[in-house]
């Protein structure tokens, strides 16, 4: 007795996602269309980046800080941080400071525009899920960390730098 390809259920996973994967796909493009249109929107109306609008609302924040405490409030490297100031230096928002006595220590502050921008940018992207996820019981979250664990470790991106 012959099976037909569709009847396999090996078979049938090789030949077609099932719903649930692609519904996983979808809603991992539409994240990524979230960000891109979010990035797009960011550049077009204030010209920088998330990764600069997060600085700099950091700072808003928080007050001067050194670069490595930037990157803890960011949850990036400090070496991102090094690329993001220099582009908001650039630009006339930010400024490095150096008012320790041994002058190796650095301080980012904002600068009059830099101010200015914080006061009128919109909330980073990521503000929505931190909102949702206040909201979301423990085990929940738990849930979202070992399912978005599992997908890095799929793509082999676990070490990648999050900028």
């Amino acid at each position: 007795m012959s099976t037909d390809a569709g009847d396999n259920p090996n078979t049938k996973d090789k030949i077609a996602p099932s719903d649930q994967t692609r519904q996983i796909i979808f809603s991992i493009r539409r994240l990524i269309q979230a960000s891109e249109l979010y990035s797009k929107e960011l550049n077009k109306k204030y010209r920088i980046s998330a990764a600069q609008l997060n600085c700099i609302l950091t700072l808003c924040e928080y007050g001067p800080l050194p670069p490595s405490k930037i990157a803890q409030h960011m949850m990036v490297k400090s070496s991102t941080v090094t690329g993001v100031v220099d582009r908001l230096e650039e630009k006339g928002l930010a400024e490095r400071m150096r008012n320790s006595p041994d002058r190796r220590m650095i301080i980012i502050q904002l600068t009059e525009a830099g101010k200015k921008l914080a006061e009128n940018a919109p909330p980073p992207i990521q503000q929505k899920i931190i909102d949702g996820l206040k909201q979301t019981e423990n085990a929940k979250k738990e849930r979202i960390v070992s399912s978005l664990n599992m997908l890095t470790d799929m793509l082999d991106v676990q070490d990648l730098e999050v900028k």
